[in-house]
């Protein structure tokens, strides 16, 4: 029998894993309110293997006893010492902020006592890390070992410090997130969407605060703000509004989202708005990476896509490097040599602008400058043919000044794709005050008719994802400042604990350092916000030529390997 002291957020994660591994399970809390939630969502699962109750002594006969009570010093010592007059089982404390040795000792039976450590609430094939302390009996170990296997969870190797330093990066990242909800920039679901696409990331921010539990979220954030001084971590307004108020996020039914018994959420109603400008054909302007990816994208989809590069030769080499991209694709099992052959038949090069003069929607994406932006889309002014939607794809440039360059401003919006396009679903949809709504919705529809999912953004410097985005990388390079940082086992804190697919030193090796400093910068000189200061750090490397990947000198990478 496996017993459960405390549910929470965290207990109950417990709970319904090992309901799922068949366990018999007899749950624990004094919180009468919490017992009657909990018993009603089980309702929902058919659970009639699990007891609840608020006895402790009913946990007399279990063979292990997760202890899942709030991060409190005095209140885990407490239940420690009084589950051991109750029973010898091994006692797994779920403690993140205090020591497991500490705990075990004053549990009076340090033998029994051991840690499991994990940065995110488990569920199936979750991740987490057993941490037995030096006092740990080998029996207890091995129920530790034993209790992993059965719940399906996946062991790991983080490290307390690790820990540490991965939890203040992705908690001033969430907290970066409630505010930015709060000032009003985007909405909950397209917060929530954009991160989740745009940086691979299992959850959105708000989603997975309220997996975590505003109350845990807000009791960590005003550690760490203590700890720290760092005003980063200072509570966002919002997030204390919804703790005072009693919603907790998924636990109690209610928080950034609403969630049915069996924890389930909906999400915002999809934008209908009739589509005022429908686009067939289509021009892009460039014939970098991004531009390439576009043209693909756009060919593929099955509009006659004409690419305008500065040159033959440049055209050309585009056309060559869709073409190589297209069989790639094959190989994988994407597409078929009959929709390449398709693809690249709708896609033809240009080297004077006059060959957009019939397009439905011009995509330029030409370098990140506006002095380079500006001066294309005045000429765009008088060649595009006057329906035609005017998209820039710059990532962090305004999109305004473009659409004033243009003199025809209400025909301009943002669409910022994400890199590779080809492969990444977010679209990152801009609209400046002048925006018609015929032009933004002939945008929206175009860009769900490719595949793409859209966020609504201001046109406000670095939209959504690389403004929530830049300041974790950043403090995540400020951690180097401090004697010890181990940059290799943050990234994997941050990989293993809360599941992003990189860590953030191995994202910026990737973005590129010299990408990255020069939005660092764009965004403190448009914005002028203290978290979003470029690192010293990284400025120092990229004047000694360290560039990340594309060169093999960065921070996980060298001599050309990872």
């Amino acid at each position: 029998m496996t017993g459960i002291i405390g549910l929470g957020t965290v207990g109950e994660a417990f709970l319904r894993l090992a309901h799922q591994a068949g366990h018999r399970i007899v749950a624990v809390d004094t919180d009468l309110d919490v017992l009657a939630r909990v018993g009603n969502r089980l309702k929902a699962l058919a659970a009639d293997s699990v007891v609840l109750t608020d006895d402790l002594a009913a946990l007399k006969d279990a063979t292990v006893i997760i202890e899942a009570v709030p991060d409190e010093l005095a209140l885990k010592t407490a239940v420690l010492r009084r589950l051991g007059e109750v029973s010898q089982a091994p006692v797994l404390t779920t403690a993140s902020a205090l020591s497991v040795p500490h705990l075990a000792i004053a549990s009076g039976r340090p033998e029994t006592v051991a840690g499991l450590r994990f940065l995110v609430p488990p569920g199936p094939g979750g991740t987490v890390e057993p941490a037995p302390t030096a006092l740990t009996s080998p029996a207890t170990a091995s129920a530790v070992d034993s209790l992993i296997a059965e719940l399906g969870l996946t062991p790991v190797e983080i490290g307390a410090g690790p820990a540490e330093d991965a939890t203040a990066l992705v908690m001033a990242y969430l907290n970066r997130s409630v505010a930015f909800l709060e000032a009003g920039h985007a909405t909950r679901d397209d917060i929530d969407t954009a991160m989740r696409l745009g940086c691979g990331l299992p959850y959105g921010p708000l989603r997975l605060l309220d997996t975590l539990g505003l109350d845990t979220a807000h009791a960590t954030l005003t550690r760490l703000r203590r700890q720290t001084g760092d005003p980063s971590f200072a509570p966002a307004p919002l997030l204390t509004r919804l703790v005072d108020s009693g919603r907790l996020g998924r636990k109690t039914g209610e928080g950034f989202h609403a969630y049915d018994d069996e924890g389930g959420t909906s999400s915002e109603a999809p934008r209908d708005s009739p589509v005022g400008r429908p686009v067939r054909t289509v021009a892009v302007l460039g014939s970098g990476v991004m531009a390439r990816g576009i043209a693909e994208v756009t060919a593929t989809a099955g509009h006659p896509t004409v690419l305008v590069a500065r040159g033959r030769d440049k055209a050309d080499a585009a056309l060559a490097a869709i073409a190589d991209s297209l069989t790639r694709a094959v190989r994988r099992g994407r597409t078929t040599p009959e929709q390449k052959a398709a693809a690249l038949a709708r896609l033809t090069p240009a080297t004077d602008l006059q060959a957009v003069a019939d397009r439905d929607l011009v995509i330029e994406a030409v370098a990140e400058d506006l002095d380079v932006k500006r001066p294309l889309f005045a000429r765009l002014g008088t060649v595009a043919k006057a329906d035609a939607i005017l998209a820039t794809t710059t990532s962090s440039l305004s999109v305004t000044a473009c659409a004033q360059a243009s003199g025809r401003a209400a025909d301009v919006v943002g669409m910022h794709f994400f890199n590779p396009a080809p492969a990444l679903r977010l679209v990152e949809l801009v609209r400046t005050d002048a925006t018609s709504d015929d032009a933004f919705t002939g945008a929206d529809a175009f860009a769900a008719g490719l595949g793409k999912s859209t966020v609504t953004c201001p046109d406000r410097a670095g939209f959504i994802v690389n403004c929530l985005l830049f300041p974790y990388l950043g403090a995540a390079v400020g951690l180097l400042r401090r004697p010890g940082t181990d940059i290799e086992a943050t990234d994997n804190a941050v990989q293993q604990g809360y599941g992003h697919p990189m860590g953030p030193f191995a994202l910026l090796d990737t973005i590129g350092l010299d990408v990255a400093l020069a939005i660092q910068r764009r965004l403190y000189d448009q914005l002028a916000q203290p978290e979003q200061k470029p690192a010293p750090l990284l400025a120092d490397l990229v004047a000694a030529g360290a560039l990340g990947r594309k060169n093999g000198r960065g921070f996980r990478t060298a001599g050309g390997r990872r």
